[in-house]
């Protein structure tokens, strides 16, 4: 195994890693609010309802971001690698 081919495994596992965190965090800060609305302020179950919607919310807001920062290094790549100009290709 090449070592590019090593490092292209590491960064695909840290943006998998990455995305699995960014993507469950703000729906667990959400229902850990509604917990303790219930428990300390005394608001009823129905608050647990609004609080997983704006999680989600939260969480594909991160998700979003993420696939255009990636998508974006991507289009930066595949623009370096075009001006790149070996003897062997002709253009």
């Amino acid at each position: 195994m090449k070592k590019s081919d090593l490092r292209e495994v590491f960064r695909n596992l840290a943006l998998a890693s990455q995305f699995g965190i960014s993507f469950i965090s703000p729906l667990l800060l959400c229902v850990v609010i509604c917990w303790w609305l219930t428990s300390r302020a005394g608001f009823g179950g129905w608050i647990y309802i609004p609080g997983f919607f704006f999680g989600l919310g939260g969480s594909f807001s991160v998700a979003y971001k993420l696939y255009l920062t990636v998508t974006g290094q991507l289009e930066k790549e595949k623009k370096e690698k075009k001006h790149i100009i070996s003897f062997n290709k002709h253009h």
